[in-house]
């Protein structure tokens, strides 16, 4: 008797913002989810909505605890998941320069940005090597490329996010796996109430539709692409940005 497993797309921050528009996106393709964030009650409510002749998981799970990863790696060989598309989506950022910031919401918004999302795809990409194919899709930022004052670790942890995905895309290269990092700008989302910042400043005031940066990173993720930046305009300040000193740079982007 032949024991077939069902392939699913895993989301991380599936609760709201860009990870819930990436499980609509999913959903339509017909896609098995496997959904995540701290939120239980939003994620059943997104579930409901989409439920049709898909399977999806739920796991209500504070990503920025320590060992949050293997916790969430266990729960999948439970359930017998095979996850074939990832979507390291959840991060969060803080605003205030470093020596009046929190220290305990820096040392979760590491655990988050980073240490879950490297050891979620670590435990992972085992899997989609054998099996010789696999998507994953790691959430940076325009802040990925250049630091931000007043946003030093969040801009920093985001650095990270790129530098890991495009060494990790050329590690896998020729596996049937492949690894795209989404950079986008400012967004209509939650972000900016959740990292503190003025309803006026220019981030928050963003009237960039989630969905459709959403909609812009699952096309790059299936084509492969390694680098996906949302919005002409992003492209050409990111271009300006490598010929102008850097420490210009960093002053002109203190917000």
């Amino acid at each position: 008797m032949t024991d077939e497993r069902k392939t699913f797309t895993l989301i991380t921050g599936a609760s709201g913002g860009l990870g819930a528009e990436f499980a609509r996106l999913c959903a339509a393709d017909g896609r098995n989810l496997v959904l995540i964030a701290r939120n239980s009650e939003k994620l059943r409510q997104l579930a409901a909505e989409l439920k049709g002749d898909i399977t999806i998981h739920v796991i209500a799970q504070d990503l920025s605890e320590s060992g949050a990863a293997q916790k969430v790696y266990k729960r999948l060989q439970q359930l017998r998941v095979d996850v074939d598309q990832l979507i390291n989506d959840a991060g969060f950022g803080d605003y205030a320069p470093l020596a009046r910031a929190s220290v305990a919401r820096q040392e979760s918004m590491i655990g988050l940005n980073i240490t879950t999302l490297t050891l979620l795809t670590a435990l992972i990409l085992p899997g989609m090597i054998k099996r010789g194919r696999g998507r994953i899709m790691n959430v940076g930022s325009v802040a990925s490329f250049v630091p931000i004052p007043n946003m030093s670790v969040y801009a920093a942890s985001k650095a990270y996010v790129l530098s890991l995905s495009e060494a990790l895309a050329e590690e896998v290269r020729d596996t049937g796996v492949s690894v795209t990092c989404l950079c986008p700008g400012p967004t209509k989302t939650g972000f900016a109430r959740d990292a503190h910042l003025a309803s006026n400043h220019p981030i928050a005031q963003s009237k960039v539709k989630a969905s459709s940066v959403a909609a812009y990173g699952y096309q790059a993720m299936l084509a492969g692409t390694r680098i996906a930046i949302p919005g002409a305009r992003q492209r050409i300040l990111l271009a300006f940005s490598r010929i102008i000193p850097r420490s210009i740079i960093v002053r002109l982007m203190r917000v």
